[in-house]
């Protein structure tokens, strides 16, 4: 396996570096993490034109048929940036979409998705914040052979209120149904949560929600292996955002380390801190690697349970490690609200419990490995 990227994801990650780095300075991100300010939307437009709503969508379906690989090379760049968009979210639900509609429900909403023009969300999160089938609660009761009605409540939904679709899995009897349910049906409503990293999370309270056959993906009561795959993907996508943003603290940091003087002399010459950088560098390629790893077994079909466990418990974990390190060099300064580093602490923090915490995920890993 090599997992040096090729020229043409060389020249992806380089273009979102720049387009991030012009558009989405940390400026506009702590506005916006703030209440401040609101993302601009031709900067989703921007995104979409160039292709990176539809990077994983299927050409036949009018996206650019990208590899997963891309899309994580893509993710490390919007998390080195912090970017506060719908574009996380945007890409899960429309992963989800991928590997759960059937043709005619690809052929009626992917290409929307690849232009910009159409938002679906993945709603699995609920209060008893459980990553099993047992955690699923939601209720769809079928009524008059051809509608489901579903009640109960999703929690930290990433963007909902802009969402058009919720992909939504319920309990349907014996097994798990996934509904995609119009968010416009008045039965359907959106609580604003108070978040400690000021991302746009929600509580979305479902209300004898009626849902007819014709919007289920899928397999009635047969959700939940298709679900799993999508959740396997969403982690490692998430893992690849949390790379780009310890390498960001990091690069930060090393900066910091070579233009603070103390003594005379940058604090960067002194041994303690070169090993605190050396142990932030050691962290983020180790989570790269990871979650390189465990992308390239997901981009080819392979097995990776395991992996996916290992990734997120460890990436989790690393990025913590590193803002709590890159914190400890900065000093005072770094905590301070017009600093940078704080929005990745705080995302370092949000990110580990999205899609299952560390504790979670090494539960995983005993279980995988006869334990």
């Amino acid at each position: 396996m090599d997992f040096n990227l090729n020229e043409e994801q060389e020249m992806l990650r380089k273009l979102a570096r720049d387009f991030l780095s012009a558009n989405c300075p940390p400026s506009l991100v702590r506005k916006i993490a703030r209440g401040e300010a609101e993302l601009d939307p031709q900067l989703w437009r921007n995104m979409a034109q160039m292709g990176w709503m539809g990077i994983t969508v299927p050409e036949k379906y009018g996206g650019m048929g990208g590899s997963f690989l891309s899309l994580i090379v893509l993710l490390e760049e919007t998390g080195y940036a912090c970017l506060p968009s719908l574009f996380f979210s945007g890409l899960i639900g429309g992963l989800a979409l991928n590997e759960m509609g059937n043709d005619g429900q690809k052929q009626d909403l992917l290409p929307k998705i690849a232009q910009g023009e159409l938002m679906v969300v993945l709603a699995f999160t609920e209060p008893g914040v459980r990553y099993d089938a047992q955690g699923i609660t939601t209720k769809a009761v079928l009524e008059g052979g051809n509608k489901y009605s579903i009640d109960g409540v999703k929690l930290f939904i990433s963007d909902a209120q802009h969402a058009d679709y919720l992909v939504c899995p319920a309990s349907s009897g014996k097994g798990i149904t996934v509904f995609l349910l119009e968010t416009r049906n008045p039965a359907i409503r959106c609580a604003l949560l108070n978040t400690y990293a000021g991302d746009r999370q929600y509580e979305v309270i479902l209300n004898k929600v009626s849902s007819s056959k014709e919007n289920i993906l899928g397999r009635v009561e047969q959700g939940w292996d298709l679900l799993q795959s999508v959740m396997r993907k969403a982690t490692i996508a998430k893992c690849a955002e949390m790379v780009g943003g310890a390498q960001k603290a990091l690069d930060m940091t090393l900066d910091y380390a070579r233009e603070r003087k103390q003594f005379g002399r940058p604090i960067g010459t002194l041994q303690a801190i070169q090993h605190y950088c050396a142990n932030m560098a050691i962290d983020v390629d180790a989570a790269r690697f990871l979650t390189r790893e465990t992308a390239w077994n997901l981009n080819v079909g392979q097995p990776c349970v395991k992996e996916a466990a290992v990734a997120k418990a460890f990436v989790s974990d690393a990025y913590t490690r590193v803002c709590k390190m890159a914190h400890q060099i900065h000093g005072a300064i770094g905590t301070t609200e017009d600093h940078d580093l704080p929005l990745y602490s705080k995302s370092a923090i949000a990110s580990r419990i999205i899609f299952g915490d560390p504790s979670y995920h090494r539960e995983v890993v005993a279980q995988e490995i006869g334990l």
